[in-house]
């Protein structure tokens, strides 16, 4: 499938039309073209003249590639003087139609061009229209009296086609072809309205359905350049240094093992490894972090962060189109063009709808003079009515917008949301699984309490035994003692006794290090044995020293808890999510004692990947379910629950598998996410109602004779404005 930039989509149903024709193609079946993003796949064997015949019906055209830029060669500096742009030919375009605004230029920085030609000109152009048949229509009504008749009916009648040309011609081809959108019903109803006579009523139907027209353009470009902001984070250069030599190259050209140069107020390219440098990195467009992260040489970096104040030799580990900022924007294009269920049913019911408003247009002209004796002229201008009234536009616009403005505020927030699906998805979640290690904790072990019988050998001993092993407890352990500054011993002979600890001479006499079983040798007095046991209670992971006749003191190691787990717990039931539960393969003393500490509404032990998919399954019989989890073996239990999400920082699988990703590595913006998903599904919920209230409540109006060509369109251009703005508002985020 190939896949184009369309410009000059203004109307959601329109566009559902122009997909329906560019389908009945040869080879078109599989033809996709999507109102939120512009963008039209097409099977290559389409003949792209005859799709470009079609979408010049509504002034849509496919936008033209441009040439790419060459990039110069430089030594040492970073100078962009050699940066040549004079390969950069536009005399082979035609500008005049074409709006190049939108166009991704693939890598290259067109900051410093306005490929921006026709929109800025195009919505200018309108707008002068619209004023100008504004001021004659206002002219014509103040010089009633002034004016012969003939006049003023030729005045309309001029303000009419400034205004309505584009759209009566553009009707008029669908009547023929009986095809019946929003501009057939327009033509329809200005034909009528000329047709008895209407001319003040036919003038204010086209100035305001131009008006509408721009309007709901506009709204959804407002939509559209929110989610490509998101582009801009996108660095287009680096600095690539080869035998001592600086280059600047395009960031698409880099591969890993690359070496790149990055100064301060300059972009990451790509995910890499600082080898050489110090600074603090934006990491914002990436993770949704405002405060810098400080980066030294073996830190990791992320291709889009930007560099603040250092200058920093980075090691490319990823090609830029692997990186964390090309997954974030590959993925957020994707969720703009997934349809929901809400927006495939709205467009499902649009078409059924748009020949029933016909059919109920024809029964109010024909029936009332038929079967009540009405008169004809009358009811036709009431049938006219209704055909505005029909007019499907602010019911297709219900959804969209506002799924897109969800996706883009939650991107913005390092929330990435795969699809529309999933973010209605996630408004209707009421209960929220939680994998315990790394999500709710950190995943590191630590030491919680300290019992030492003999001060002086305690932590000495037990740092010469722990201070050359791997193992995560030992670690914990190390941590610890340099907490306390307490300097390790050497030990010699140290061996490992299975299923029980390490044996070791330090200062030549033996001690032990372990579990319970490492001190099996003596036997503990009654106060020990009960503080063990009290230590166990609490789910501590116990580490034990002692020497040949006494225990000299004991550790009690637990997976730390994240900090904000509680408060985002407490923030999710305030929202509104009636289950939290806590999912861990820990025994139940641990998975208690954490359970209690943040608040979860309940909690499962001792699980195996395997009992984590059957406990998702079960708890997705009694409600909506999402699973939240960061390790490889949490990726079965994601895709089992109507709804993964995972933690950026976790493994790649994880992040494969799951519908939403938390590019932070905690959980503390995972509540505004639920919070922005909730606003969607009621904003949508609040549209269809206001779009099909207000056409209920203009044909009511039909049955006392009440309803007019101009009430019918502002009721249905007053539906589309009012739902793009309530839509746009859900981009706006409360300062806390």
């Amino acid at each position: 499938m190939n896949e184009y930039r369309v410009k000059g989509l203004s109307c959601g149903n329109c566009t559902l039309s122009l997909e329906e024709q560019i389908k009945k193609l040869e080879h078109g079946g599989n033809a996709q073209l999507i109102y939120t993003t512009g963008k039209l796949k097409l099977d290559s064997r389409v003949s792209l003249q005859d799709v470009e015949r079609i979408l010049k019906k509504e002034h849509a055209y496919i936008e033209k590639p441009q040439p790419a830029h060459k990039h110069a060669h430089i030594d040492g500096g970073h100078d962009h003087s050699g940066h040549d742009h004079a390969g950069h030919d536009h005399s082979g375009h035609d500008h005049s139609g074409h709006d190049h605004a939108g166009h991704d230029h693939a890598g290259h920085d067109h900051s410093g061009h306005d490929h921006s030609h026709s929109h800025g000109h195009g919505n200018s152009l309108m707008i002068k229209l619209l004023a100008l048949s504004a001021i004659i229509y206002v002219a014509v009504i103040l010089s009633d009296g002034i004016l012969g008749s003939n006049v003023q009916i030729g005045l309309y009648l001029v303000a009419t086609v400034i205004s309505g040309y584009s759209t009566f011609m553009r009707g008029l081809r669908n009547l023929f072809a009986l095809r019946f959108n929003i501009d057939t019903l327009m033509t329809i109803a200005l034909i009528g309205a000329i047709a008895i006579g209407e001319w003040k009523e036919a003038t204010l139907v086209a100035i305001l359905f131009g008006l509408n027209e721009l309007l709901e353009g506009l709204g959804m470009e407002k939509a559209r350049r929110s989610m490509e902001s998101l582009l801009k984070a996108a660095p287009k250069e680096a600095v690539k240094v080869e035998n001592g030599h600086e280059t600047i190259v395009p960031v698409a050209s880099l591969l890993a093992g690359d070496i790149v140069i990055v100064r301060p107020g300059e972009k990451i390219p790509s995910d890499g490894t600082v080898l050489e440098g110090a600074s603090s990195v934006n990491e914002a467009a990436i993770t949704g972090e405002s405060l810098p992260v400080d980066k030294a040489a073996g830190a990791i970096v992320f291709g889009g962060s930007l560099n603040n104040e250092g200058v920093l030799r980075v090691s490319i580990d990823k090609a830029y189109e692997d990186s964390s900022l090309a997954r974030i924007l590959h993925l957020v294009e994707e969720a703009q063009e997934t349809k929901t269920p809400t927006e495939l049913f709205i467009n499902k019911f649009a078409r059924y709808y748009t020949p029933l408003i016909m059919i109920i247009a024809a029964l109010v002209i024909i029936v009332p003079p038929l079967l009540f004796g009405g008169d004809w002229s009358e009811w036709l201008y009431q049938g006219l009515a209704v055909l505005i009234v029909g007019c499907p536009c602010a019911l297709v616009l219900s959804s969209p917008i506002a799924i897109v403005a969800g996706i883009t505020r939650n991107a913005r927030n390092g929330i990435l949301i795969k699809g529309g699906v999933f973010l209605e998805q996630l408004g209707r979640i009421d209960t929220l699984a939680f994998d315990k290690t790394g999500t709710l904790t950190k995943g590191q072990p630590h030491v919680e309490k300290i019992i030492s019988y003999d001060d002086e050998r305690f932590m000495m001993v037990a740092g010469a035994i722990e201070k050359s092993s791997t193992h995560p407890l030992a670690q914990a352990v190390m941590r610890e003692l340099e907490r306390h500054n307490i300097p390790a011993a050497e030990a010699a002979d140290i061996e490992t006794v299975p299923g029980s600890g390490i044996r070791a001479q330090v200062g030549g006499a033996p001690y032990w290090l372990g579990n319970e079983n490492s001190v099996a040798h003596l036997t503990l007095p009654a106060d020990v044995q009960e503080q063990i046991a009290a230590l166990k209670e609490q789910g501590l992971t116990l580490v034990l020293v002692a020497d040949e006749w006494r225990l000299l003191g004991m550790f009690g190691i637990a997976d730390e808890i994240r900090e904000e787990s509680k408060a985002v717990i407490a923030e999710l039931h305030r929202a509104g999510m009636k289950h939290t539960v806590m999912l861990t393969g820990d025994h139940k003393k641990t998975a208690e004692k954490v359970a209690a500490a943040i608040g979860v509404t309940d909690y499962y032990s001792n699980l195996l990947p395997e009992d984590k998919v059957n406990k998702i399954k079960e708890l997705s019989q009694r409600g909506q379910v999402a699973m939240i989890g960061d390790g490889i073996n949490d990726a079965p239990a994601l895709a089992s629950a109507q709804l993964g999400i995972a933690m950026g920082k976790g493994t790649d699988s994880a992040i494969e598998t799951a519908d939403i990703v938390l590019m932070q590595d905690h959980l503390g913006k995972l509540p505004e996410a639920v919070s922005v998903a909730k606003q969607v599904n009621r904003v949508i919920r609040f549209n269809i109602a206001v779009s099909l209230g207000l056409k209920l409540i203009a044909l009511l109006l039909t049955i006392p004779g009440w309803l007019t060509l101009w009430i019918a369109i502002l009721s249905d251009m007053g539906a589309t404005i009012f739902v793009t703005l309530v839509s746009l508002t859900i981009l706006i985020s409360k300062r806390k």
